[in-house]
């Protein structure tokens, strides 16, 4: 369980920026720190055990029937990746809390980053492919939000989209992956995965899934050929990029190849695919690097191109280079987590981040120069520091890797170091060496420590690894290598490798070719301008504009805006479906059940209804008089659900249906009294002909059901049987909805709670329109509005509340073993308070409600949700209910069932959307007439 907490707590702790920034920023910045901080700590604890070579597991069932359960287990390399993406967050907490403005919003940016965080930490704990799967789309919608943040800037906008397009396509390309992956092992559950690689790689799929899961990574990870959607990342605020773009979401797909070595590495195939992208991508994002004038922009070239590095190790297939990849994935997140943030301090204070119109910060900013030098020199490989162990380590397996033409693979790397000291060289003594100017955009000084604080602890982490390797980072680089590779490794990182060592050549030729190229930069600078060039940014837009254009057309075409359209569309596509299905299926078998004689009643009834049907067709353009006679259509349906003993349906039918009329009735205040005049004789056929169709489909496939027994066993055999012994009730109805089938209703809430909302915000929006609002038929009201009611209905709606209530509890209490429950109760409910808007009036009703509405929908679903995972805690699915009997005296014997809780979220819920959708009537009434009075319906002593 502790595993499942460490995942869940910043997606928990998400709700308290928002609630904490009232409190102040910095109470906001530590209550998200302290989420970063917990979630630490409890990694912690369970370190100890990791590090002797144990694999600390924890399983709660979800969904065991698709596969679909919340394992998560713990290993080295889940431990190294979720102490850098917590360790680093909790840096990046304290950054922004400092780099923010007072105009941005900061409970909002804190919010999106525990969610991120908490989907990275989901996706290196996730012990199933599903569940990962999951956290990993949940990256690419949380950083998205992040990219975007500045939704002032069109550079973020435009960023975020495109992030989002390339790594939720990849996503796409790795769910397939994945799913082909989970069924030649068997099993979705990565350590069972992990252990079938015979099985795996001998598969005639083991290629299809190979290449759809490193397309997943390698849009993840910014890989050639997707590699253009970091740089364009950027402009996202600089704790984002220093986040995202150094530990977390870059490396989610290196992490992903990493986890996956054991099964898919040592083939032919992978070699070729993982190592030449990894080699590409190095040597052309190096390359391109050299020349960016943004410093951030320079860094995420340098980004990809380290990026590509690793990759290329992994590529290499063996132990051996997956140990050095894993090193330096430790060693690029300190110092480019640094670099970063040393790049928004220089932006912060100087107001720029041109290389071109820097220069001499040194003796204005030390502190930063001091921290920008540390992490640069790192980056391009300078002993003693941490980069310089794994550019060694790197370059000696690219020189002894037993593949065809291994002696290219050499010389790219090398070339890829050279053009690596190149550009760190460059965003140093560009940025920070030669003079100081007088036109700098503002004034730079070194900022306070706030901001400073977090890149120079990394800072000092990059000079600590670099001179005492082992005793730093050697306890985690061990079991972190070990459960890459599946083998037991013990690395022992060296600083002299001798005079022999290959390395030791190809490190000096990267240094002095790279201190060559900056020598030489200006002539070179003027060669790549004059040099034309493909920009991937140009070939997305190409490709994407038309598929958006297409899409719009496409969209505009079957959805005009019509309501008429949008039905025509529904039902003659489903009408085709049908078709479809009753042609190719083999012929149906004769009517098998014997049909009843026509009772009176029910033929009178059906005549009725038949006859307000026409009625309604014939008299839809008066809405009051159509609006009464649907209603009658549906009140009368409810005697037929009683009739067929279906109580509960009956009670339902009919509370639904009361609310919609009372509520319809409610919203004419504000419609003509008529309906215009729209369509044209053409379009009446038309839709008479398309009405025509589904009512017989619908008729005909009533009928067929009705009087064929099944080809199968129907399941309501089952929920009969198992309505008593397996939820506790003997209301079989109530039990499936809230018990045997509580995930669709747990849905149907939610989508209930949402589709309030959406009326609320568009009558907020209708509101802010004053042409609209100006258009709306409300009647001025004055205090003499009380009379306009009859004082008997007032007097009957005020007596019937408390009744109402108490008849609403009574149904809830009894649901679960007769006919009732939470949804009926809460219309019931809603049905009281509607009468009393009806009685006494917009003014006086609305002046009367103490409570927000959005609150009643909020705890319905939480505590619906919280019912639901309570049974987590004896190892149970989510939703999975308990009840127990009780024998008090002096009551007889009576049931207490879990299901009830979540009864009591429907409940809420249902009530909190129907009173919302009142509210949003309400607000546009007040809002719209000459002042609103509450008191003409206060019934006075002498009254």
């Amino acid at each position: 369980m502790s595993l499942a907490l460490i995942a869940a707590l910043p997606f928990l702790g998400a709700l308290l920026p928002g609630l904490m920034i009232r409190a102040g920023r910095n109470a906001c910045a530590a209550a998200t720190g302290s989420v970063t901080l917990l979630a630490l700590i409890l990694l912690a604890l369970q370190a100890p055990a990791v590090l002797r070579g144990e694999v600390v597991q924890t399983r709660i069932e979800w969904l065991p029937a698709l596969g679909l359960n919340a394992n998560f287990f713990l290993d080295g390399l889940g431990l190294m990746f979720a102490g850098l993406i917590l360790g680093i967050g909790l840096l990046i907490i304290i950054y922004a809390r400092f780099y923010l403005a007072k105009s941005d919003p900061m409970g909002q940016f804190f919010t999106y980053l525990l969610l991120f965080q908490g989907a990275m930490v989901g996706i290196v704990l996730s012990d199933n492919i599903l569940l990962l799967l999951i956290f990993w789309e949940l990256t690419s919608l949380s950083s998205f939000l992040l990219i975007g943040y500045w939704k002032h800037l069109p550079e973020g906008r435009q960023g975020a989209r495109m992030a989002l397009a390339v790594t939720g396509g990849g996503g796409l390309a790795m769910i397939a992956g994945m799913l082909i992956l989970g069924n030649i092992a068997g099993s979705f559950d990565l350590t069972v995965i992990l252990q079938n690689k015979e099985a795996i790689q001998a598969s005639p799929l083991y290629l299809p899934a190979l290449i759809l899961i490193l397309i997943g990574a390698f849009t993840k990870s910014a890989q050639f050929p997707f590699h253009f959607w970091l740089p364009h990342a950027m402009a996202a605020p600089t704790p984002v990029s220093a986040y995202l773009h150094s530990a977390t979401m870059v490396k989610a797909g290196i992490f992903l190849m990493a986890r996956m070595w054991p099964v898919l590495s040592g083939t032919f195939e992978w070699f070729v695919i993982v190592t030449s992208v990894g080699l590409i991508t190095m040597v052309m994002a190096a390359k391109i690097a050299l020349f960016k004038d943004d410093l951030k922009a320079l860094l995420a070239f340098s980004t990809v191109s380290h990026l590509g590095l690793i990759t290329m190790l992994l590529g290499f297939g063996t132990p051996e280079a997956a140990t050095v990849a894993i090193f330096h994935i430790l060693v690029h997140a300190t110092f480019k987590a640094a670099l970063f943030m040393t790049a928004g301090i220089v932006d912060h204070e100087a107001h720029t981040r041109d290389l071109r119109r820097l220069g001499g910060l040194r003796k204005l900013m030390p502190v930063t120069f001091a921290i920008a030098a540390v992490a640069s020199l790192s980056m391009a490989g300078i002993p003693p520091l941490n980069g310089f162990l794994s550019k060694e380590l790197m370059l000696q397996e690219a020189a002894t890797v037993a593949w065809p033409n291994a002696w290219l693979v050499g010389i790219l790397a090398t070339l890829g170091a050279l053009f690596s000291v190149a550009y760190s060289f460059r965003f140093l003594v560009h940025g920070f060496l030669g003079p100081v100017r007088d036109d700098y955009p503002h004034k730079p000084h070194d900022p306070g420590f706030g901001l400073w604080a977090a890149p120079a602890l990394l800072a000092v982490l990059v000079v600590l690894i670099g001179l005492m390797p082992n005793l730093m980072v050697g306890w985690l680089l061990d079991p972190a290598a070990s459960a890459t590779t599946g083998r037991g490794i013990f690395t022992n990182i060296y600083h002299w490798h001798g005079l022999d060592a290959a390395a030791l050549w190809m490190s000096l030729a990267a240094i002095g070719g790279g201190l060559a190229l900056l020598g030489a930069y200006p002539r070179l600078r003027a060669l790549w301008d004059a040099t034309p060039r493909p920009e991937a940014k140009r070939i997305f837009d190409a490709i994407i504009e038309p598929l958006a254009e297409a899409a719009r057309q496409l969209t505009d075409s079957l959805h005009n805006g019509r309501f008429s359209r949008s039905m025509v569309v529904a039902v003659v596509g489903i009408a085709a479906l049908a078709l479809l299905a009753f042609l190719t299926a083999t012929p149906h078998a004769p009517s098998t059940r014997p049909l009843l004689p026509i009772d009176p009643v029910v033929l009178g009834l059906w005549l009725v209804i038949v006859i307000a049907a026409l009625a309604t067709l014939l008299l839809h353009r008066n809405r009051l008089v159509a609006l009464l006679l649907t209603g009658i259509v549906g009140l009368l349906i409810a005697p037929m659900f009683a009739l067929f003993s279906a109580p509960d349906l009956a009670l339902t039918q009919l509370s639904v249906e009361v609310v919609t009329l009372l509520l319809m009735l409610l919203a004419l205040n504000f419609l003509p009294k008529e309906t215009p005049v729209e369509s044209r004789p053409i379009r009446k056929l038309r839709d008479a002909a398309v009405a025509g169709l589904a009512g017989l489909g619908i008729g005909g496939l009533a009928y067929a059901m009705m009087t064929r027994d099944p080809a199968f066993d129907p399941i309501s055999a089952f929920h009969w049987a198992q309505s008593k012994p397996g939820a506790g009730g003997t209301n079989a109805v109530n039990t499936i909805i809230v018990d045997f089938r509580g995930y669709d209703t747990y849905g149907e809430i939610i989508v209930l709670g949402i589709a309030a909302l959406v009326i609320f915000a568009l009558s907020e929006a209708l509101l802010r329109n004053p042409a609209v609002t100006a258009r709306l038929a409300v009647q001025p009201r004055g205090r003499e509005s009380g009379d306009r009611h009859p004082m008997m209905l007032v007097v009957a709606t005020r007596l019937l509340l408390p009744m109402a209530t108490m008849f609403g509890v009574y149904l809830y209490l009894r649901g679960h073993n007769m006919p009732g429950g939470g949804f009926v109760a809460s219309l019931v409910f809603a049905i009281a308070y509607l009468m009393q808007y009806m009685a006494s009036g917009y003014d006086w009703s609305h002046a009367r409600q103490r409570y927000d509405h959005h609150v009643l929908i909020g705890w319905g679903v939480l505590i619906a949700s919280l019912s639901g995972v309570g049974a987590w805690a004896f190892g149970l699915p989510f939703l999975t209910s308990g009840f127990e009997y009780v024998n008090l005296w002096p009551l007889e014997q009576f049931e207490l069932a879990t299901a009830a809780i979540f009864d009591l979220g429907v409940f809420l819920c249902v009530l909190g959307a129907i009173l919302l959708a009142l509210a949003s009537l309400s607000r546009l009434a007040l809002r719209t007439g000459e002042g609103p009075n509450v008191t003409a319906h206060d019934l006075e002593e002498t009254r």
